[in-house]
């Protein structure tokens, strides 16, 4: 523990070598966890949350435009009824849309 000239480090990147080589060895440097989390979105879980959330998020739009204007052209339930099928097809684009998008195997 003495200040022998011999036994310091000659510069900092011998320093940083030594002391990342130590971390490596005692298992202190380990990946980010967002790195080993990062998914392309081939789970096939995720991709079925995915294809029901464009489904309903399609859905659920057209129906609030539907009941929008009904409520101010009072014309319930018409426009509802007109925007439901357009919501559905909408959410079936989306669909085959996202589906088209995934990797091959």
């Amino acid at each position: 523990m003495g200040d022998d000239p011999a036994q310091r480090p000659q510069d900092r990147n011998d320093f940083d070598q030594r002391l990342a080589a130590a971390r490596n060895r005692a298992g202190l440097d380990k990946p980010e966890p967002a790195a080993e989390a990062k998914s392309d979105g081939s789970n096939p879980f995720s991709l079925a949350m995915r294809l029901g959330a464009e489904m309903v998020a399609a859905l659920v739009v057209a129906v609030a435009i539907g009941y929008g204007l009904d409520r101010l052209f009072h014309t319930a339930p018409w426009f509802m009824i007109g925007f439901v099928p357009i919501g559905a097809i909408a959410g079936f684009r989306n669909v085959v849309r996202a589906m088209g998008t995934t990797p091959k195997d």
